[in-house]
């Protein structure tokens, strides 16, 4: 018992480390929740692909995708392309912040839709996802042996506890960023992570 608790703290603990740092995830679900538009939606979609993606690097798949390097490849191009894309719609709206802020209640549907899709995008076409979830937690819950799955339910955990008090705890933050200089500021701030990793991820494809 000692040892799968052992494990599994092990697991929490450094999917924590992985997580927590900034990128452009981190960045979208922090605005999600700040402006509170489909903030739980967010928070499930990003734990449970972390918990996807866990499960498959836990289970070895991360051996077999590494047998395609060229889709590996691809999917660093078009999230490349697609990081870039919102760093340019964050930064026009630093240039235009009339939408920026909290947002109307008659565009919910769309809004909510809209918000879906981006994290999607952001989680599934960023190959810096599959390196720290497949690839490095994978190889780690394989030196735990019979333990491995215990590692990777505490690596799935720490995701769900983080994005749940990023996506939430934004909300706090809300006063604070209630003027359209604030949002500015933060859609700046977006925007240069955004285009950073873009472009670092086509330069590393």
């Amino acid at each position: 018992m000692n040892h799968a608790l052992t494990a599994a703290v092990a697991g929490f603990g450094t999917g924590l480390s992985l997580i927590v740092a900034i990128g452009a995830q981190n960045a979208f679900v922090l605005r999600q929740g700040i402006r509170r538009d489909a903030i739980l939606a967010v928070i499930g979609i990003c734990a449970l692909s972390d918990a996807v993606l866990i499960a498959l690097g836990v289970g070895g798949v991360g051996a077999l995708v590494t047998a395609w390097p060229d889709a590996v490849r691809a999917v660093g191009v078009i999230g490349g392309l697609f990081l870039i894309g919102y760093g340019v719609l964050a930064a026009r709206r630093v240039l235009r912040p009339g939408g920026t802020g909290l947002r109307a209640e008659g565009d919910a549907a769309g809004s909510r839709r809209r918000a879906v899709l981006t994290c999607l995008a952001l989680t599934w076409l960023n190959p810096h996802v599959y390196l720290d979830t497949v690839f490095l937690l994978g190889s780690l819950a394989a030196d735990r042996g019979p333990l491995r799955w215990t590692f990777g339910l505490g690596a799935a955990l720490a995701s769900l506890c983080w994005f749940a008090a990023l996506g939430l705890g934004a909300r706090l933050l809300g006063r604070v960023l209630a003027r359209p200089a604030a949002w500015r500021v933060l859609d700046g701030v977006i925007a240069a992570t955004m285009l950073g990793l873009g472009a670092a991820l086509l330069a590393g494809s």
